[in-house]
């Protein structure tokens, strides 16, 4: 038996480490654990419930709208005016969420998980009259490799020219998410953190010259989506066919659905959204999605037993020094069920609930590869189903952004009330997110955020229940346990999200310190 530890997992957002048992050169048990605390759920109690959608977005600054819409949504609920939201801010909100998404997909696959399979450092040696590759290679001839390395060596199976063209890319990217940061700021102010979305809808009048200004950089990114990033995640998949197999996960999924097609309802399974929500399975077997049967165990987290249940059922409490705990993150269960929440969710959930487009997508990659809907279910159809949601997003952002009423209003004078309760759940570009709020004597009595990652890398359950990574780690066949490039692999393909440290500075901004917790 031999023990392998990550920690950090690089190329995420956030502190993930990764524990792995292999014996005989198979992973026999994975534990995943988030090794930082940041206590949102504390710290929003005695607050002003409209503070909600600004602070939470500090969860993070790569997805930072979902965070906001989910806010808003919940918001809408508790205020009493879900279903008063106006077209405009409808699709202000989705045109906002939906600039963010494509940025995020973008950045994963370039930026962090593509380097698993292309060889930067090699590719610049055939820069040719290739501008990008030719400003990598001077980048690599300084002596600066990060942060292509230090790296786990993994098997580069990419042609000369594949390699030279998806590293080009990889340089392309980076203007291509700065466009997608421009077109949200567009309607919400500035990014990281948009100031434009609140309870009852928007607060930024759209106007004709923002119109114009979105489209315009939506139609450059659509051109790269479809010219650029579907192609290349293509080429990766005919390079390395047994990664469909590698990192299977549960093959249960579940999906909240994101982007509201018509004002939403209280009810979240009936809401009318692009990608729409439920839960499925490799038998491709639909089942409607039941907010209550959502619930958290914490046997295996630095939380006081008390906190587990539904989500509003108790108030966040940590017990950092809790038996047999090993991770900050709770662990997500539906029906007391671990669920793999992110884009192959929606994909799959999609095509399974009959999306015409989103069949034909899948279906097209399907054939493409000569594969069949099981084969989806491992790392690289998670980074396949990234791809085909940007083409169909983009696709959509271009319809909705002319619709836009420069005339009409955008959003509803809201009145705050004195008690309440709402519940925002949308998907956001790495899955199923849910934020709870209870308002009681005008203020946040409790709040509760239910992410994406904690329902992927979540530890075990009160069952010892593995978290879906960890359980899609296990079986993994490691051919050096000294270069463990498969379990990073499986790992990004979740494009796990975690918090960051805390850097702490006097009013000069001077650096003092710097704080991990745990």
């Amino acid at each position: 038996m031999q023990k392998i530890v990550i920690d950090p997992v690089t190329r995420v957002e956030g502190h993930l480490r990764v524990e792995v048992t292999i014996d005989g050169g198979v992973v026999k048990e994975a534990h995943s654990a988030g090794t930082l605390y940041r206590g949102f759920e504390e710290f929003l109690v005695g607050r002003e419930p409209i503070d909600a959608q600004r602070l939470t977005q500090r969860v993070c600054g790569v997805c930072p709208v979902v965070h906001a819409t989910a806010a808003a949504l919940a918001l809408d609920q508790a205020f009493g005016c879900l279903d008063k939201l106006p077209e405009n801010g409808r699709i202000l909100r989705n045109l906002m969420l939906g600039a963010n998404y494509l940025q995020s997909h973008i950045l994963h696959f370039y930026h962090l998980a593509a380097l698993d399979y292309v060889d930067v450092t090699q590719a610049a040696d055939y820069a040719g009259d290739n501008a990008d590759l030719q400003s990598l290679r001077a980048f690599i001839e300084r002596g600066t490799l990060a942060p292509f390395v230090p790296r786990y060596e993994g098997d580069y199976r990419l042609s000369k020219e594949e390699n030279a063209r998806l590293a080009a890319h990889y340089v392309e990217a980076l203007r291509i998410r700065r466009l997608a940061h421009e077109m949200l700021s567009t309607f919400g102010g500035k990014m990281p953190h948009e100031v434009s979305i609140i309870p009852g809808g928007a607060t930024e009048c759209p106007s004709v010259s923002k119109i114009e200004q979105f489209y315009w950089r939506l139609r450059k990114i659509a051109d790269f989506i479809e010219n650029k990033y579907l192609p290349d995640v293509l080429t990766v998949a005919r390079k390395y066919p047994d990664h469909f197999a590698l990192g299977k996960g549960y093959g249960k999924l579940l999906a909240y659905g994101v982007f509201e097609l018509e004002t939403p309802v209280a009810d979240v399974a009936r809401r009318n959204r692009l990608f729409p929500g439920g839960l499925t399975d490799e038998t491709l077997r639909l089942e409607t999605l039941d907010a209550e049967k959502i619930s958290e165990a914490v046997r295996y987290s630095w939380y006081d037993d008390s906190v587990a249940g539904k989500p509003l059922s108790a108030l966040t409490k940590n017990a950092p020094t809790k038996a047999g705990a090993y991770s900050w993150l709770k662990a997500p269960r539906y029906d007391g069920q671990a669920r793999e929440v992110g884009p192959l969710a929606r994909m799959v959930v999609g095509y399974v609930r009959g999306s015409t487009e989103i069949k034909k997508e899948v279906d097209g990659l399907l054939s493409a590869l000569g594969l069949k809907p099981a084969n989806l279910f491992g790392v690289l159809g998670r980074h396949a189903s990234r791809a085909i949601e940007s083409r169909i997003l983009a696709r959509h952002l271009a319809e909705w952004v002319l619709k836009l009423d420069p005339k009409a209003p955008h959003r509803f004078d809201y009145v705050s009330p004195v008690e309440g309760r709402g519940a925002g759940m949308v998907d956001g570009p790495r899955g199923a997110l849910g934020h709870w709020i209870d308002v009681k004597n005008g203020k946040i009595a409790n709040y509760q955020l239910v992410v994406p990652t904690t329902w992927n890398a979540s530890p075990r359950d009160d069952k010892d229940q593995p978290g879906p990574i960890e359980w899609a780690l296990t079986g993994t066949k490691v051919k050096d346990p000294k270069n463990p490039f498969e379990v990073v692999r499986i790992v990004r393909s979740f494009d796990p999200c975690l918090a960051c440290a805390v850097h702490v500075m006097d009013a000069h901004k001077t650096f003092i310190g710097k704080y991990r917790v745990a």
